[in-house]
């Protein structure tokens, strides 16, 4: 009986020991935080230009703005829908993009958010845009809803890129492996 309270007592201090760790994660996450408001312009789908620096829309890939969906009996320029959908979300109100991680071309990786709108979430949610790295649920929805990207035939963004033959725009920044714990935990549990 003595071994298994010792089990249990080292295990409660183990999680006890991570809980601690996150927390001090979490503090100096917050503290390395750059916020970006005011004027944004739509580069694409997934990025956005502000005062002279790019920033990456985190969690989402939409398609390239030359990218075309549907079938052989229906085409439409899906890159270019993308690009209009983020530019509505953009100009509704007044957006603050933050993030903490810069992607190898040194965009900031960020989460834009129009007062409680995700904006990222939306553009995966109505099918703009698909989950890459976070947004999971949103991208289900957007599926079984057939929306936007999911309303016919459609080449993944990464795929369409490699066919293409066209740089991966650094969304090697933003896969799993790259990003801080913290960055992962707020995907999971959209903080």
């Amino acid at each position: 009986m003595t071994r298994l309270v010792r089990i249990l007592r080292d295990a409660v201090v183990g999680l006890s020991m991570l809980v601690l760790a996150l927390l001090i994660i979490a503090k100096l996450d917050k503290d390395n935080e750059v916020r970006v408001s005011g004027a944004f312009d739509v580069v694409d789908g997934d990025t956005l230009s502000s005062g002279g620096g790019r920033l990456r829309l985190s969690g989402i890939d939409a398609p390239e703005l030359t990218q075309l969906c549907g079938d052989e009996s229906r085409h439409w320029p899906c890159g270019q829908s993308s690009r209009r959908a983020l530019s509505a979300l953009m100009g509704s109100a007044a957006v603050t993009c933050s993030g903490t991680a810069r992607d190898r071309y040194d965009r900031l990786l960020v989460v834009c958010r129009s007062a409680a709108t995700d904006i990222n979430a939306q553009m995966v949610l109505t099918g703009m845009a698909v989950a890459y790295g976070a947004y999971q649920a949103e991208e289900r929805m957007a599926r079984d809803g057939q929306a936007g990207l999911w309303s016919g035939a459609f080449e993944r963004p990464d795929e369409f890129r490699r066919r293409q033959g066209l740089a991966e725009e650094g969304l090697a920044g933003q896969g799993l492996e790259s990003q801080g714990l913290l960055s992962i935990l707020k995907g999971m549990l959209r903080w």
